[in-house]
């Protein structure tokens, strides 16, 4: 795909959408002896998320695994579209779409392993953090420079955001807080 093509479908993504384990986390869960669960997800994605929701735009979260930890993250960040315990990604991220009124052309998804391919392949933007299987890397449109978990949702979103001119206000809005 030349660069222009992809350039138009990343300014048309209204909806991101993202998996967890390897995508907002590096992929590693951690249980104690009590039962309990942690994870660790990397604080600019979350900036980054929180950003390209004050743009206006939707993001969501479909995810093989079900996790409390994943519930609050999502909430920290007001991601209000959250599926868990999901075998068939491709049909959960069809309901989601559908729910928001909006296509496959619309949507980005960003994945690390084999179930998010058939998303990833779908997707207006099928997107893969750097240390994805290599089948996700093949059938990505993008392939992050960082891996999961490392910033690779940030990067993702710069490059949405840039795509429609949208990044350098989020910049802005920083800067000119140092007048």
């Amino acid at each position: 795909m030349n660069p222009a093509d992809l350039d138009r479908r990343l300014a048309r993504v209204q909806l991101l959408l993202l998996d967890v384990d390897g995508v907002l986390t590096d992929g590693g869960v951690t249980y104690d002896d009590q039962g309990g669960e942690s994870k660790t997800f990397h604080i600019r994605d979350g900036l980054a998320l929180r950003a390209w929701r004050r743009a206006g735009l939707r993001a969501g979260i479909i995810t093989g695994r079900s996790s409390r930890v994943v519930e609050r993250r999502a909430a920290e960040l007001g991601i209000e579209i959250l599926r868990q315990g999901i075998d068939d990604k491709l049909a959960a991220a069809t309901e989601v779409i559908s729910e928001c009124g909006l296509s496959w052309e619309d949507t980005a998804f960003l994945g690390d392993d084999l179930p998010d391919l058939p998303v990833v392949a779908r997707c207006g933007v099928g997107a893969a953090v750097a240390d994805a299987c290599a089948e996700l890397r093949r059938a990505a449109a993008v392939v992050t420079t960082l891996p999961g978990g490392r910033g690779a949702v940030r990067e993702l979103i710069e490059r949405l955001l840039g795509a429609r001119g949208g990044w350098d206000a989020v910049v802005a809005g920083y800067t000119a807080q140092r007048a």
